[in-house]
């Protein structure tokens, strides 16, 4: 009985080792994450953002719909914080509906994008039969600027929010599924993947649980970066009139509208800027730190360079 209990002990304290060794791993990895800077400020920027977006409406008392036309092109004031539009609304309750807007579209297109370039990376590099016809598509697709292929979607589709994700979900996949590839090409050739075959596992299996979680660091940061892309263009498309239908408010047609009064009324080309400007270079920021943690050996490079 003691030597049973021993045993019993020993596995416990071992277990208790393991845990601890976890534990202290996972601090450590947190530490280094939250040592970056321009994960930091990236990360703080963007959740300010988000809040803005979350609870900025409820802070306005007023309507981004309401059309007031004897406050048309207020300057900021008391009573109108960023001022009002060439319509009389509220131009500050346009820019957090805005922000709604525009971080919504920008997300769904990260996610959006990232599953479908996971999917058709995966099997391009598994099978070689359908990385010839899939690559070959994606290469096509990324022959077209990203705006002029997003215009030439809509076109087709018609302006409102869904078909925007829908179209710039479509242009930012191949750059997610190139990148996807590259990994899983890499870990397709491992020691333990051919031991996996040569056991009789199924490609399902070896695919999606064994070669799909290794590609997800590059992943997490490809997406932040169709994250900015994504915020940018819908911002362009808008502007251009291919985008956000009025009067629903976007960071991109509330800069369209301001285009013609910009020399009267500059409050209406600023704050929307500005909020375009600092939420992508947020998103950029986060984007360059998580790939600096993931590759810590860019970093040595670059100093290295500047060393030179």
């Amino acid at each position: 009985m003691e030597a049973v209990e021993g045993k019993i002990e020993k596995q416990i304290e071992v277990t208790d080792v393991k845990r601890q060794l976890i534990k202290n791993q996972r601090t450590l990895l947190l530490r280094k994450l939250l040592s970056s800077k321009q994960f930091v400020i990236g990360s703080v920027v963007l959740v300010l953002f988000i809040l803005f977006a979350l609870f900025g409406p409820m802070i306005s008392s007023y309507d981004p719909y309401e059309m007031v036309v004897t406050d048309r092109l207020q300057s900021p004031s008391v009573e109108h914080w960023l001022g009002t539009d060439n319509f009389g609304r509220d131009l500050f309750a346009r820019v957090t509906y805005g922000a709604k807007v525009s971080l919504g579209v920008g997300f769904s297109v990260a996610i959006l994008s990232s599953i479908m370039g996971m999917i058709i990376g995966l099997y391009a590099s598994y099978y070689r039969s359908l990385d010839h016809i899939l690559m070959r598509i994606c290469d096509g697709i990324m022959s077209f600027p990203a705006i002029m292929l997003a215009i030439a979607l809509m076109a087709a589709l018609g302006p409102n929010t869904v078909n925007i994700i829908i179209a710039l979900s479509i242009v930012f996949t191949p750059s997610i599924a190139r990148i996807i590839r590259s990994s899983a090409l890499v870990i397709r050739e491992q020691t333990y993947i051919e031991a996996m075959k040569s056991q009789g596992a199924r490609d399902w299996r070896i695919i999606w649980l064994h070669i799909a979680p290794n590609t997800i660091s590059p992943l997490f940061v490809q997406a932040s970066f169709i994250f900015a892309d994504a915020i940018i263009t819908e911002a362009g498309l808008s502007f251009l009139g291919a985008g956000v239908p009025a009067p629903d408010p976007s960071w991109g047609n509330i800069l369209s509208d301001g285009k013609e009064v910009i020399y009267t009324a500059w409050w209406m080309i600023v704050f929307p800027g500005i909020a375009l400007i600092f939420s992508v270079l947020s998103i950029n920021l986060l984007g360059d730190g998580l790939r600096d943690f993931i590759d810590p050996h860019g970093i040595t490079k670059r100093i290295k360079r500047k060393k030179q």
